[in-house]
């Protein structure tokens, strides 16, 4: 139920991480060319095909859990009119399913991130940009998904130690303001922390990085990637 890698003898953890994001990228553009609820039914089963294939399941979702109520209201508020009717269905349709192809879309990162080391994606992102913006890509990649689980795990320690103190009582608003400053000093303090690691072991731009190889077992992934790219282009066409 974290942001970060799961060991584990599923295909996904098997592919190349190249061909992992080539399918997330064929798969965000062929959510943003299918927007209909067909083309994201069929595309529901990609998805819920491609967390299986990485040995997850809802339960890895609950990381995102933060996004859920952006996704759930944005909706009521787009059918939200001033006057009559005060409510155009069509609206609320239409951002309901692009909210649900967001939705969609975060399956498969979650797919990609249980079943990717973050050496493999730095590799994966310094091999496919070549030169220094490929390098910077891959150091930012890196830093990402190793901060992310931190900072999400700092933000809950504060929330639990305000709720021990009875900040439980305090408005919302106070409650907020107090969980996000909490998490702002401790993102900065690992921020300077990181940096003093960083010097004190002699950081190189381009260390020794996992090889990386497309194999037999990648062809399946890399066709897949294909035929959503040519859907997409095909619809747009």
């Amino acid at each position: 139920m974290t942001l970060s890698y799961v060991p584990d003898g599923a295909l996904a953890h098997r592919l190349d991480p190249r061909s992992k994001l080539l399918v997330q990228v064929a798969f965000a553009v062929v959510a943003y060319a299918y927007t209909t609820p067909r083309g994201l039914a069929v595309l529901t089963l990609v998805a819920a095909g491609c967390l299986a294939l990485a040995g997850g399941g809802p339960r890895d979702l609950w990381a995102y859990r933060f996004a859920l109520p952006f996704l759930l209201v944005a909706p009521l508020v787009a059918g939200a009119t001033v006057g009559d009717p005060w409510f155009d269905v069509d609206d609320a349709a239409a951002t309901g399913l692009a909210s649900y192809r967001v939705l969609l879309i975060l399956v498969v990162a979650a797919a990609y991130v249980r079943s990717t080391p973050v050496r493999e994606s730095r590799a994966a992102v310094q091999r496919t940009v070549p030169g220094k913006p490929g390098q910077f890509l891959g150091v930012g990649v890196a830093l990402v998904f190793r901060f992310l689980p931190l900072l999400k795990r700092d933000l809950l320690s504060a929330r639990e130690a305000m709720r021990a103190r009875g900040g439980g009582e305090r408005p919302v608003r106070e409650r907020m303001r107090i969980v996000a400053v909490a998490g702002i000093n401790r993102a900065f303090g690992r921020a300077d922390r990181l940096g003093t690691a960083l010097v004190a072991r002699c950081f190189a731009w381009n260390p020794t990085l996992p090889r990386l190889a497309f194999r037999r077992v990648d062809l399946p992934a890399l066709a897949l990637a294909a035929a959503m790219l040519a859907a997409a282009v095909l619809r747009v066409a």
